[in-house]
Parts: C-alpha cells; sequence; structure tokens
C-alpha cells in the first residue's frame, strides 16, 4: 500500500492550468520566496527598477551578502534582472528588472496586499491553533525562517 488515500484523484495538469505542472512548481519555487518577492518589489521602488547591490540589501532587512547575491544570480539566470557592469575603478554593477520581471510586479504586489489586508486574521487563527496544539508548534516568524 502506498500510503495515499482513495479519494478523488486530481490531476496536476488540471490543478494549475498548464501543461507542465513540474515547470510551474519549479518557478513558483524561485519567485515565490521571500527573498525574490523583497528584492523584485525593492528594486521597482528604487528609480528607474534599477540598483547597486549595497542599495539592494539596504532595502531588504535581513538579508545576508550571500542570500541576495545568490538570489540575485537565480532571477539573472531566469531572465527576471540584468546585471551591468561598469568598467571603473573600483568596479561598479547595477542590476535592473526587466520586462518579464517588472510583469510580476502586479501579482507579487497582490499578494503583498493580501497579506497586509488578512494578516491580523491569520495570527488570530495561528493563535487559536496553537491554543488548541500546546507549545510543540514552532512559529516561522519567530523561529528565524
Amino acid at each position: 500500500m502506498n500510503g495515499h488515500s482513495k479519494g478523488p484523484h486530481l490531476d496536476p495538469v488540471y490543478v494549475c492550468g498548464h501543461k507542465d505542472p513540474m515547470a510551474v512548481r519549479e518557478l513558483l519555487t524561485r519567485v515565490g520566496d521571500k527573498w525574490s518577492i523583497f528584492l523584485i518589489l525593492s528594486l521597482a521602488k528604487l528609480p528607474g527598477c534599477r540598483a547597486r547591490f549595497s542599495d539592494i540589501e539596504r532595502a531588504i532587512p535581513g538579508i545576508s551578502q550571500r542570500m541576495l547575491t545568490m538570489t540575485l544570480r537565480h532571477l539573472e539566470r531566469d531572465g527576471l534582472v540584468t546585471r551591468e557592469l561598469f568598467p571603473e575603478v573600483p568596479p561598479r554593477v547595477e542590476y535592473e528588472l526587466t520586462s518579464l520581471g517588472r510583469s510580476l510586479l502586479e501579482p507579487m504586489q497582490g499578494l503583498v496586499d493580501w497579506v497586509t489586508t488578512n494578516w491580523e486574521q491569520v495570527k488570530e487563527a495561528r493563535a487559536q491553533f496553537d491554543g488548541k496544539q500546546g507549545s510543540n508548534i514552532v512559529d516561522a516568524t519567530t523561529a528565524g525562517a
């Protein structure tokens, strides 16, 4: 027995509305993580959707240099951000949202708006759940996740 219930089967193609559900999952994993969301939204708020590494780092509280570097590289690889190196001393590097990256702004802002609107309800639901479960539940917002 494989442990799966005998209930109705949902086809992943039907669920995600795309012929390649693994591609959907992969890209959602990339653009849906907290650092990518903050990075894309931060770049969008900076003049010209463009900034130096240090400006982006200052705009995203709590991100390490390593995580910022990795996130920028992943977003550059996926065509959401471009990196431009200026031949100066010292060298200057700027990052900019591409048109593909800018196309994510409306859906991402919608998600942030949803969080803003519903955060109090979510906190209340967590408190009720945690009250029923005891103190064994670790809240990711206080566990440094």
